[in-house]
């Protein structure tokens, strides 16, 4: 039952931030609205990604009992749509030219890395 109880916490939370970091993400007027926050899209796109990949990042964890795996997968995600934001908010405050390229960057270095430590799970699983 106490595993139960801690599964669905896990999903529910999950769930509100992936729920949030969307709304952030899709309609950052309606959100700041809502929160009584400045309508600063760039910054709302930002931190709706990094609220999606905290999901992402909680819901993996269900899934893989790999902490590295798990932190890995949260940063990938997170950190890409933080670079694809970067390369669409540019006109809207969104950093320096060179900002998108330099986050891609660790994103594929981090993805590189989350399928070496798969296939060395699975390959440590397996003997």
């Amino acid at each position: 039952m106490r595993d139960l109880f801690i599964k669905i916490a896990v999903v529910v939370s999950a769930a509100t931030m992936l729920i949030t970091g969307v709304w952030m993400r899709v309609n950052p007027a309606g959100f700041a609205a809502w929160a009584n926050w400045p309508n600063h899209v760039h910054f709302l796109h930002d931190a709706g990604v990094f609220q999606m990949g905290i999901g992402v990042m909680m819901l993996s964890a269900l899934w893989w009992r790999d902490v590295i795996a798990v932190v890995l997968t949260g940063f990938v995600f997170a950190n890409t749509f933080h670079a694809i934001n970067h390369a669409l908010d540019r006109p809207l405050g969104g950093g320096h030219d060179s900002d998108w390229w330099n986050l891609a960057i660790f994103s594929a270095l981090a993805g590189i890395a989350l399928v070496a430590r798969l296939r060395g799970v699975r390959k440590g699983q397996r003997a």
